[in-house]
């Protein structure tokens, strides 16, 4: 049985494509092309093994349901008229986002350790193009968990928005602190090289970056110490515009998007110069 005759312009066309190579991409449009090439693989692993999103969504439910609900009879935080629960759910949703990317230089040590790493750092891939890869699929990563925060929040009770322009901003804002905190994990993994102790450097410094920002209280409450720590604290940030974009309390957006766009640039360059230290 013979098939329909190909017409010879189509065949010259197929002749060509298989003696001429497609043009690759060059100048500004290779770094684009690559960051979402990494940030694709990262994502795909999330399709083979979703007991990540399962289970790191226990913990912000439990902030929610026991601390949130205790705190908010016992009216012992002074959040300036609003329930205390609303005024901790972005907290929340900051503190699980973070609590995904924090950790993520480990899978950079497992990569190291298997061999993958060498492999990507000899290809055309820019470091910068791969460690943004990989942060930014860590912030896509939180923004699925943040989801999950703001669906039980509001099955809680909690007074948010449903505007889409400002869920937009939210996932934004999610998506710039997870690849800040990312990088900031990639960095510490180039310097201490091994999971055991990126595992006990990541534990270590969660709970400060945590309690030392205005995720659990305002501000005004902390001494003047804790004041200071908070506002170099990019999760403060974070939490302050989920806060004024999810529940609309004064914030200073323009200040909370600057500050986590540069701190995830700044994440980026120093991770990218201490990559190379783990294939060595």
């Amino acid at each position: 049985m013979s098939g329909a005759p190909v017409a010879p312009q189509a065949e010259s066309v197929e002749l060509g494509l298989l003696l001429v190579p497609p043009r690759a991409r060059t100048g500004w449009r290779v770094v684009p092309a690559r960051v979402v090439a990494m940030c694709t693989v990262e994502l795909q692993k999330l399709r083979h093994d979703r007991t990540e999103l399962y289970t790191r969504a226990v913990q912000p439910a439990l902030w929610l349901l026991i601390f949130g609900e205790t705190f908010t009879r016992l009216r012992a935080v002074p959040t300036g008229g609003i329930p205390y629960l609303d005024y901790l759910a972005p907290g929340i949703i900051a503190q699980s986002a973070m609590f995904i990317a924090i950790f993520y230089g480990i899978m950079i040590i497992w990569e190291r350790d298997s061999g993958v790493l060498t492999k990507l750092l000899v290809t055309p891939t820019p470091r910068a193009a791969l460690v943004t890869g990989k942060a930014f699929a860590a912030g896509v990563k939180a923004v699925i968990q943040a989801a999950v925060v703001v669906v039980l929040a509001a099955v809680l009770g909690v007074g948010m928005t449903w505007n889409p322009l400002r869920l937009l901003g939210v996932a934004a804002a999610v998506v710039l602190g997870s690849a800040f905190f990312s990088c900031l994990s990639m960095a510490i993994a180039g310097v201490v090289l091994t999971r055991d102790r990126l595992m006990g450097i990541g534990q270590a410094i969660t709970m400060p970056l945590f309690f030392g920002s205005n995720a659990l209280y305002p501000v005004e409450l902390m001494p003047g110490w804790l004041q200071a720590v908070s506002r170099a604290n990019p999760l403060s940030y974070q939490v302050d515009a989920l806060r004024g974009l999810l529940i609309g309390t004064p914030a200073h957006l323009p200040l909370d998007f600057a500050v986590l766009a540069l701190a995830t640039a700044a994440g980026i360059t120093v991770a990218s110069g201490l990559l190379g230290r783990l294939a060595r």
